[in-house]
């Protein structure tokens, strides 16, 4: 019995000592890596990426609508991070920003939208609440317009398709009301959508608006905030919703839903004098020589030969600025730059390098025609055809799911952040195919266009605020901030240490 305890003991002594000797010679190499990988995972905190949106979205910065003072002190706010961090810049002469032209307009808050009701031998005027029926247009001109309404279904003059929205009506001194967006959906007949998306841009809307000599037109978009659309002097307009809607249809016998209904069934227009007079009264200065920045810094590879590709981990900086309020874009898209800073901090302190290149770049002039991609891909810091991927992300800060766009385009690219989630993260990703017909509305489809491949990330699952000024850091969930950085700072590392990618297969 004592031998057979004695031989216990010496066991267990013989396990130990071999646990002692392994351990204090070190780990495998690869193991150790993985250690040294983990420990720089780990270093990524919820609370410093929720503290980078809170700042990004303070009124310090006023909005950050690109080419004005709050974006630009914004950016500088990035740049000091990424120099601390020994991002090296790769910009405009060695610095962290490569400028771009970019007209802006300012809003002030003196705006209104009213309807004049007779009334008797008076008129009663009924006026319109900010941001629950109106907001200001964001490229509006300064001014007033008082003016019968006419409605003009979606503003297309399309001869080669049969389809005039202005005929048969005059809008010369008149406010239009028009829709957003063309009758046919690039989802349902993708072809057919091709024909009419020239028509589908809001700046052809309101050049084509403004040819037809209206002075004026509510935008039936929202409402929302949008800095998205062409600037005309003396063209005033605002976006508004449901309620300025249905008191313009109100007594013309008419339902907005028919209306909109006949017209995508037979696309053929339905435009009308609605009998309404309306006041839009906008306050606006516009600056046509504006300049705007794309912020870009890289983690130069460790390889001398695979550091000349690059992988770049995106998102725009940019939002609305003041409409007349400030809207903070807390969600959109101080989230994304967050979680760029949290993956360029654990980058840079990590001990495992890239062996390839590793770009961050935070886009400007996304919310003005997805500009500042545009300019990037037109003059690329790295020649496209070494950018083996973009990983863009736009509104990744409020819910619980993930949501991958592109995945399907490119799976082997998706594989490396599926691989990463189903052994550290455990979130639900939802992979999804992009076919990029319609208008740009992300830096991705840029990208894409020039057939460099990309995922874009976005998150849902919470109560979220699109283009108001309810997009503010309460709305906003740390926990997946944290995640998402973990989540790429995983797959992109990996990527970046293969021996050789392709994923433009």
């Amino acid at each position: 019995m004592r031998s057979k305890k004695l031989f216990s003991f010496l066991l267990v002594f013989c396990f130990i000592l071999v646990f002692y000797v392994l351990t204090s010679q070190g780990l495998p190499a690869k193991d150790a890596d993985e250690q040294k990988l983990l420990q720089t995972f780990h270093s990524i905190s919820s609370h410093k990426l929720f503290h980078y949106v809170k700042e990004l979205a303070s009124d310090k910065y006023a909005g950050r609508l690109t080419g004005t003072e709050g974006f630009n002190a914004s950016a500088k706010w990035v740049v000091s991070h990424f120099k601390k961090w020994g991002i090296t810049p790769a910009g405009d002469k060695n610095s962290y920003f490569q400028a771009f032209p970019n007209p802006y307009t300012l809003i002030f808050k003196d705006c209104e939208v009213y309807l004049h009701i007779p009334q008797k031998e008076s008129v009663i005027k009924k006026y319109y609440r900010y941001e629950n029926e109106f907001i200001p247009g964001s490229t509006s001109g300064s001014g007033e317009v008082t003016a019968e309404v006419i409605y003009v279904g979606y503003g297309a003059t399309a001869p080669e398709l049969g389809y005039d929205d202005y005929k048969g009506v005059d809008v010369k001194g008149k406010i239009v009301l028009m829709e957003r967006e063309v009758p046919v959906s690039p989802d349902r007949d993708p072809e057919l959508f091709k024909k009419w998306r020239p028509y589908s841009f809001h700046q052809y809307k309101l050049e084509n608006a403004v040819a037809h000599g209206a002075r004026g037109m509510l935008y039936n978009y929202g409402p929302i905030g949008n800095p998205n659309n062409s600037y005309s002097k003396d063209f005033i307009y605002s976006h508004v919703g449901s309620v300025v809607v249905a008191d313009v249809f109100s007594g013309t016998g008419l339902k907005h839903s028919d209306v909109i209904g006949k017209i995508r069934k037979n696309l053929k227009p339905f435009s009308f004098v609605t009998g309404k007079t309306f006041t839009i009264k906008n306050t606006t200065e516009h600056h046509p020589d504006g300049i705007g920045f794309n912020v870009i810094g890289i983690l130069e590879g460790s390889d001398p030969v695979l550091k000349e590709e690059v992988i770049i981990v995106g998102g725009h900086l940019d939002h609305l600025g003041r409409c007349y309020e400030i809207m903070p874009g807390a969600n959109d898209n101080a989230s994304a730059v967050s979680v760029i800073m949290g993956i360029a901090e654990a980058m840079s302190k990590c001990p495992v390098k890239p062996r390839r290149s590793v770009m961050f770049l935070c886009f400007g002039a996304e919310e003005q025609a997805v500009a500042g991609s545009k300019y990037y891909v037109e003059h690329p810091v790295v020649p496209l055809e070494k950018t083996l991927a973009l990983i863009n992300m736009d509104g990744v800060g409020c819910g619980d799911k993930i949501r991958a766009l592109a995945a399907k385009n490119y799976p082997d690219l998706w594989e490396f952040v599926k691989k990463a989630n189903e052994k550290y993260i455990h979130r639900v990703i939802s992979p999804s195919y992009f076919a990029n017909i319609a208008r740009p509305r992300l830096d991705a489809a840029r990208f894409m266009w020039k057939g460099v491949p990309t995922l874009s990330f976005g998150v849902s699952g919470a109560p979220s605020y699109y283009h108001v000024t309810k997009d503010t850091i309460d709305t906003i969930t740390p926990e997946i901030l944290e995640d998402m950085a973990q989540l790429l700072f995983i797959a992109v590392l990996d990527m970046a240490n293969q021996d050789s990618l392709e994923f433009r297969k």
